[in-house]
């Protein structure tokens, strides 16, 4: 073989080897580690690949954290990128918090962290603390008058309630809840837009902070502004349901006195009925009284001359008054 051939092969084989040594062991990372003052040894780096840690995850923030005079371990770092942590997000809150003079240890920060929250986000909220704008609020005075209410509050991150604490959507709740109260004890709407600073006063001093992540610094009342008259509409739907109430009794009981009447046409026309039937039998008896002698044919003349007799006066009466019925007769 050509000794050139053969040196071009050794030299590809060396730079192989070279590029997986150095990919597997960071030697530059481990370099810069020691120029900035983190001690930490070549073998422990090796160590962490395999444990599929990136040591650029753990050395860099590491390196940052001793810069900023912060102490921390290798292993704090690691367990917590094991665990699946933000590691570098945590370093930047603990220089922040450090630079603020807030007290806040890695364990809290690195609980935080898991927890899901921003711990970084939260340190800056405490340094500089957050407007909250609740939506519009709708409450009614006693007098029936709608009030919408805007307020805007002012709230601090709580570094010892961040994990388990109740977020922005509870703030806002309680407030909303807290402007109604308010709202609903006034006597007149007239109260709240002349002093709306009542508002804050009542919501403030209810302590709605408990058990969230923030401390409520203020709360202002951005907007105030009167809506409908809620009382009047109100009564004038009731009036309207009992009109339609009262409208429905009455059509019942028409209904009821139009069937009374027609029960009551019905029982004429049967009494009316039995009369007839009544009247059909006294000819029956008449002859069986003509028959047995108990009747003489002079009382016979005599009861049809005094029916012809009704029968005329019964005339007489219809031709003087025509309106009048049989009836009234």
């Amino acid at each position: 073989m050509d000794p050139i051939v053969y040196l071009l092969l050794i030299a590809v084989l060396v730079i192989i080897v070279l590029w997986v040594f150095l990919s597997f062991v960071p030697i530059m990372l481990w370099v810069s580690a020691l120029a900035s003052g983190v001690r930490i040894g070549i073998i422990t780096l090796i160590a962490m690949r395999l444990r599929r840690v990136i040591p650029s995850r753990i050395v860099n923030p590491m390196i940052k954290a001793t810069k900023a005079g912060i102490t921390l371990t290798i292993n704090q770092l690691e367990s917590h990128f094991l665990a699946g942590g933000n590691v570098d997000r945590v370093v930047n809150a603990l220089i922040a918090a450090h630079r603020a003079n807030i007290e806040l240890p890695f364990e809290r920060a690195a609980a935080i962290d898991l927890a899901g929250r921003d711990v970084l986000q939260a340190v800056q909220m405490s340094v500089n603390p957050r407007v909250i704008e609740t939506p519009t609020v709708s409450a009614v005075a006693k007098n029936g008058i709608e009030v919408k209410v805007i307020a805007r509050v002012t709230v601090r991150a709580n570094i010892d309630r961040l994990v388990g604490g109740a977020g922005e959507e509870t703030i806002i709740a309680r407030v909303g809840e807290g402007i109604v109260t308010t709202v609903g004890s006034s006597s007149s709407h007239k109260d709240v837009l002349e002093n709306p600073d009542m508002i804050s006063r009542t919501v403030l001093g209810k302590g709605l902070d408990a058990g969230t992540a923030f401390e409520i610094l203020s709360i202002d009342i951005a907007d105030v502004d009167v809506g409908k008259n809620i009382g009047a509409q109100l009564q004038t739907e009731q009036a309207e349901a009992d009109k339609r109430i009262a409208q429905a009794k009455a059509e019942e009981r028409r209904a009821m006195a139009v069937a009374q009447e027609q029960e009551m046409k019905a029982r004429v026309v049967e009494m009316r009925a039995k009369v007839v039937e009544s009247e059909s039998q006294v000819p029956l008896a008449m002859a069986d009284a003509l028959k047995d002698g108990k009747l003489g044919v002079m009382d016979y003349m005599n009861y049809k001359n005094i029916d012809a007799d009704t029968q005329m006066r019964s005339s007489l009466s219809k031709a003087a008054d025509p309106n009048k019925t049989d009836k009234e007769q």
